[in-house]
């Protein structure tokens, strides 16, 4: 379903790979990829389609992640890359779309901007009740949700008017004691009216004060009201306002608001295939039931981040794994990971690998494996890094399909040896004697005057520290004495 949703944005796409991209012949005068007029035009030509089409199945493709549009250039995204071989890309490729439903369907152009925005936080608990329905639920049913939430949404902002507000005035006065009244009593009294009862007159207003009551009150002295005008208990009324507004927050948000908002929002969630609306009910499509299944879940795993990690930096995260068994560290990348972007979760993870801590280093890209195929084009960027190489060479050749245990094979001798000595560093900071004395007997070289050899020659920075430590740590004396003769050679250039 993914795949032909987003056919027609594969196809645009790839006719802007191969005709816009930088040195092809047919690129556009201004060589700039982007749809212009003119682009637009010649791409409605080769594809047999009109121009609209073009630029809803381009805007698509943006949405999708197929296009990445960097200023007034554009590239192609890894999900096009990677499209005819993964179907995970396909699917992150459509639940990018889906998630930026808001944007595929133009909003009501006659309603406020914070309606809409409301009406846009409320929408994923109607998709949460439409994935539990598990199929056609009447729009009624969704308007009435839609209108519970969005009263939620408000009051948690505690939507009341804020400031002094007036202060009822009641025929027991303003402190609500009772007490005789007079009507000759003067500004604080009350006017009899027709049928004899006492309604309370509007206090005289001073020269140079400020008047007593600013909703509906005419400051002259001596003025009074019927009991049907309304004018003199204008302040009453307006604290039965507050307190309406208080109550029910979402009390002036009615149907006739509401409905028009949660027609559009059924309209785009259908554009991109969520969901089916038409005769007075919705229903989930398979694909839109598994996408909401999908953000239930990284809210749960997201919950229950088993060390305590999801809020912490990457580094802090990685260092807070680094006593953790394999399955518990990645059950915690798993929930640091559902907690933010994945773009800038891998930026992040990758700015930790730089450091001067080997351990966290191999711990990012352990991250990074959890991440998959997403991050393969950053990974990819950082392969002429030379601290970063080996890690990222031997991530590719996983994420290849090559076995695990025979991914070393595509690190050359000195990029292996550097691996090594790098492990080595992360033992020595971090992990215990015996440790170290094992890590020597993984070494590729058959011999331990090799391995220094080689060692010396990769002129890893650390090499002169984790010489010292494996020195110290090992038992054999001859051994160890070869091995600090080699640190002091490296420390002092021989």
């Amino acid at each position: 379903m993914a795949r032909s949703g987003l056919a027609g944005a594969v196809r645009v796409a790839r006719w802007a790979d191969s005709a816009l991209g930088p040195g092809r012949a047919g690129a556009t005068a201004d060589g700039k990829a982007t749809l212009s007029e003119a682009t637009a035009e010649r791409a409605a030509r080769e594809l047999g389609l009109t121009v609209a089409q073009v630029r809803a199945d381009w805007d698509t493709a943006r949405l999708a992640g197929l296009v990445e549009v960097h200023g007034d250039s554009a590239r192609p995204g890894w999900r096009l890359r990677a499209w005819d071989r993964d179907d995970s890309a396909v699917l992150r490729g459509w639940v990018a779309l889906f998630d930026a439903w808001s944007l595929a369907h133009p909003e009501p152009a006659d309603h406020e901007p914070s309606a809409v925005a409301e009406v846009v936080s409320a929408m994923p608990q109607v998709l949460s009740f439409l994935q539990l329905s598990a199929g056609p639920v009447p729009v009624d049913q969704l308007l009435d949700l839609l209108r519970q939430r969005v009263t939620e949404l408000r009051t948690e902002r505690c939507e009341v008017p804020y400031g002094p507000q007036p202060v009822p005035t009641t025929p027991d006065g303003p402190t609500g004691q009772a007490g005789p009244v007079d009507a000759s009593a003067g500004p604080t009294g009350a006017a009899p009216t027709a049928d004899g009862t006492a309604v309370p007159t509007v206090p005289a207003q001073r020269p140079g004060t400020a008047p007593a009551a600013t909703a509906g009150a005419t400051p002259s002295a001596g003025a009074s009201a019927g009991p049907l005008d309304g004018t003199a208990l204008a302040p009453a009324a307006g604290a039965e306002a507050v307190a309406s507004a208080a109550a029910d927050p979402a009390e002036a948000v009615g149907e006739a608001e509401l409905a028009p908002l949660l027609d559009w929002a059924l309209r785009a969630l259908a554009s991109v295939g969520a969901l089916t609306y038409g005769d007075g009910q919705a229903t989930l499509t398979p694909l839109g039931s598994w996408a909401v299944w999908v953000k239930l879940e990284q809210i749960c795993v997201a919950a229950q981040s088993p060390a305590g990690n999801i809020e912490q930096s990457a580094e802090d995260m990685l260092r807070g794994c680094a006593q953790l068994r394999p399955n518990a560290a990645r059950a915690e990348y798993r929930a640091w990971l559902a907690a933010r972007p994945v773009g800038s979760a891998v930026t992040e993870l990758l700015e930790a690998a730089r450091g001067d801590d080997a351990l966290l280093r191999g711990l990012a890209f352990e991250a990074l494996r959890v991440v998959g195929a997403p991050a393969e084009p950053d990974v990819r960027a950082v392969v002429d890094e030379p601290a970063l190489r080996p890690y990222a060479l031997l991530w590719l050749a996983e994420h290849d399909g090559v076995d695990p245990e025979d991914a070393h094979e595509v690190l050359t001798r000195e990029e292996a040896t550097w691996l090594w000595v790098d492990t080595a560093a992360a033992v020595a900071d971090h992990g215990e004697a015996p440790m170290l004395v094992r890590h020597l007997e993984s070494a590729l070289q058959p011999t331990v005057p090799a391995l220094l050899d080689e060692v010396r020659a990769v002129g890893h920075p650390r090499t002169v520290q984790v010489l010292v430590a494996l020195a110290a740590a090992h038992p054999d004396p001859a051994l160890a004495k070869a091995v600090r003769r080699a640190a002091f050679q490296v420390h002092t250039g021989g």
